[in-house]
């Protein structure tokens, strides 16, 4: 990643997201009015067990993102969190975005900082099926998928997926494509 893709990823994320970090649990309350969370299994059940539960699993995941992203390129935003503020080696697929100290606190030793990864990559159907099972068993965290844009985030976690649209419109004709994902709870938890 040349030196001034960071910075135009940055401008593109103060764009469009300036109330909050690029970190996926902070983004819901400042963009609720354009959030939906999808469960992953039937009755929000948050882990697969066997592989029939998997494919559910990878199917709503590559089903939003292909409505959100078919035929373009996306970026795959990665964190690595650490105690140190200093950048860790990464993934040979990703260029080092930019770091955040999440937690800042009087010692050291409690600091926590988020560095981000960034990798372009064209979208297709199931080219994240590997991240997205690891994300599904909560072996990775944080990811974030947008497009290039950034103007449309899906942030897939343990149980399902927090996505953010351009609109409240665009927000509520997805969240009705896909009504029987959604929660039972009041919030939309």
């Amino acid at each position: 990643m040349s030196g001034s893709v960071p910075a135009a990823l940055t401008e593109l994320w103060q764009r469009y997201w300036p109330h909050c970090p690029p970190v996926g649990y902070k983004l819901r309350d400042p963009y609720r009015n354009v959030w939906v969370r999808f469960h992953s299994l039937p009755e929000s059940k948050r882990y697969a067990e066997d592989e029939s539960e998997y494919a559910v699993v990878l199917e709503r995941y590559n089903m939003v993102l292909d409505e959100l992203f078919a035929g373009g390129d996306v970026y795959v935003i990665t964190p690595v969190w650490a105690s140190e503020a200093e950048v860790p080696p990464f993934q040979p697929d990703a260029d080092y975005w930019q770091s955040l100290l999440v937690e800042d606190d009087p010692d050291p030793d409690f600091r926590t900082y988020c560095h981000l990864f960034a990798a372009r990559r064209s979208w297709r159907h199931g080219c994240l099926d590997e991240l997205l099972r690891d994300i599904a068993d909560d072996k990775v965290r944080g990811v974030l998928v947008t497009d290039i844009q950034m103007r449309r985030i899906h942030h897939p976690y343990d149980g399902g997926a927090d996505v953010f649209l351009t609109t409240s419109e665009e927000r509520d004709r997805t969240r009705d494509r896909h009504a029987d994902w959604l929660s039972d709870h009041p919030s939309g938890l």
